[in-house]
């Protein structure tokens, strides 16, 4: 008797500690990830499955804050490059987005502030962006294309221009010499059998305002300028007419093999990665926005000139001429590299002496 007491005592303590241990079990599983074995039951199973995406979600959440929390700082030209994020700038400054805007009038200006982190993305010109690429050792990506051409040729009174070939002996006045503008114009000119400084006379002046300040006042008879220059300049001498746009004469001379790609999206490459999923909110806004000002010009150049971006009435006006786009991923991937190739043909410094990479397009 007192052996089947010990024994069945035995097989009591044996029973309470495997029971324990399965508490302890169960506990376990239901506060970390599911195990690697078999669920016991499809009831068992189901508990897991819908614990699981409760603690996924979680992590993800304490990895990736909200959105709305990701303040970014933008960069803007006071020109065409900053037409297209006006809805944004209005949306900011009304408090609906984390955003905050720098307006500037010459690129350098912010060049400087994303390349010591001040800024977060900058719109600038495209060569300007190749150009951070190299300085930078690939620390800045572009994002998108936002302006294509807004070159024109503009004649005063009976100066009659119907061809790139017409301008053979003649003097034109440009600005931007050493950007875009020149290595595009001079680009068109080649294409057509003309020599800028040979066959053509360019006169270079510092300011885009100082040509139509010129061409106002009958003082040049040919220039080459960029809207909204453009407009401001036919508003005030109405002997001022667009002979040619120099975007469809780029796209004769090149053929298809590229497009006049002038103006983009620059992202310090750390900020977007650290905070992807603020960025891509951001660029999916600035496709809203691209949107909004092309099909709302005067509704779009009022909130330019509540920014100070480019005054109202010119704004209404040059929206319209100034080819604003939003253009990412392999489709930005696929036309902008022959733009640049042409600009680093002509002059290797004009995109920082190299070709950019792979990575310097940005993918979301």
């Amino acid at each position: 008797m007192k052996l089947w007491k010990r024994i069945s005592s035995l097989l009591l303590a044996m029973a309470m500690t495997a029971a324990v241990t399965a508490g302890c079990s169960t506990g376990e599983l239901s506060s970390s990830a599911p195990s690697s074995e078999a669920p016991a039951s499809s009831e068992a199973a189901s508990s897991e499955e819908a614990s699981e995406p409760e603690v996924s979600s979680a992590a993800e959440e304490s990895e990736s804050p909200d959105v709305s929390d990701v303040t970014i700082r933008i960069g803007a030209l006071k020109g065409p490059t900053g037409l297209g994020m006006l809805q944004l700038m209005q949306e900011a400054n009304d408090g609906e987005k984390p955003y905050e805007f720098t307006l500037a009038g010459a690129a350098d200006e912010l060049t400087g502030k994303i390349t010591t982190g001040e800024l977060d993305a900058v719109a600038l010109p495209t060569n300007s962006a190749a150009a951070l690429y190299n300085k930078t050792e690939g620390q800045l990506q572009i994002a998108m294309v936002n302006t294509l051409g807004v070159l024109y040729l503009v004649t005063y009174g009976d100066t009659e221009i119907n061809s790139i070939a017409d301008l053979a002996g003649k003097t034109v006045y440009s600005s931007g010499q050493g950007t875009v503008a020149e290595y595009a114009f001079n680009y068109i000119l080649s294409a057509n059998g003309l020599e800028a400084g040979k066959d053509v006379t360019v006169e270079y002046k510092t300011e885009h305002a100082e040509i139509a300040t010129l061409m106002a006042a009958g003082q040049a008879d040919i220039a080459v300028l960029p809207q909204p220059f453009v407009t401001q300049a036919t508003s005030q001498n109405p002997d001022l007419k667009v002979a040619l746009n120099l975007t469809e004469e780029w796209d004769k001379a090149a053929d298809g093999a590229s497009i006049l790609t002038m103006g983009c999206l620059v992202v310090r490459k750390d900020f977007a990665e650290e905070n992807k999923d603020a960025f891509n909110a951001f660029l999916d806004d600035y496709k809203e926005s691209v949107e909004f000002v092309n099909a709302n010009p005067a509704e779009a150049a009022v909130i330019s000139g509540e920014v100070d971006l480019i005054g109202a009435a010119v704004a209404e006006k040059a929206i319209p001429e100034c080819n604003i786009v939003y253009i990412d991923g392999d489709e930005m991937k696929e036309k902008l590299p022959g733009f640049l190739q042409i600009l680093y043909d002509a002059n290797p410094q004009s995109v920082g002496g190299a070709m950019p990479g792979d990575d310097f397009y940005y993918e979301r």
